[in-house]
């Protein structure tokens, strides 16, 4: 099949998709407890792995949205075939593109909002730079942005979910065939 992602990218992007359910299942945890929350349910023990796991997640998905990103540039994207009609292609384009950038950003303002706060920077047990000192202000602001941001997400991974049923079920135009790993 000639319009197939290149295999890297069909692995990245599952890839991305498992991080992803998994970023955004414990940042709404987090969200929606809060620290003094999740104290109380998960314990200190929990609510310290919970974090780290959740930060760990972010680190990753910024290491995948890299390389997703690096092999959109090396690899040739596959046109349509059939080609899909201009607003299908223009919604398609549009959410794609804004997964691409929020993606990229949601691990960044991640990463300054913690700095910011005063707390470690953790991929697994390892503690990361900060990249910017502390404050206050900054982290609560950032981290105001950053669980916008994490809703503006899951409105966009809808879409793309229903996007790909849509085709798969309805339209069975063999689009949802161009990301299958097999």
């Amino acid at each position: 099949m000639t319009d197939r992602y290149a295999y890297p990218h069909r692995l990245l992007h599952w890839g991305v998709a498992v991080v992803l359910l998994f970023s955004l299942a414990s940042g709404l945890t987090l969200g929606f407890l809060g620290f003094e929350g999740a104290m109380e349910r998960l314990g200190r023990a929990g609510t310290d792995t919970l974090y780290t796991l959740h930060k760990t997640a972010g680190v990753a998905m910024l290491g995948l949205m890299t390389a997703r990103l690096i092999t959109r540039l090396i690899y040739v994207v596959p046109v349509h075939e059939p080609p899909l009609p201009p607003f299908q292609h223009l919604l398609s384009t549009a959410v794609h593109h804004l997964l691409y950038l929020a993606l990229l950003a949601m691990p960044v303002i991640g990463w300054l909002a913690t700095a910011a706060g005063g707390f470690p920077v953790q991929f697994f047990q390892f503690n990361l730079p900060g990249l910017i000192g502390e404050n206050e202000a900054l982290s609560q602001q950032l981290f105001v942005w950053h669980g916008w941001l994490g809703w503006v997400i899951l409105g966009l991974v809808v879409l793309h979910i229903c996007g790909a049923l849509y085709h798969w079920l309805i339209r069975r135009d063999g689009v949802i065939t161009r990301m299958s790993l097999f």
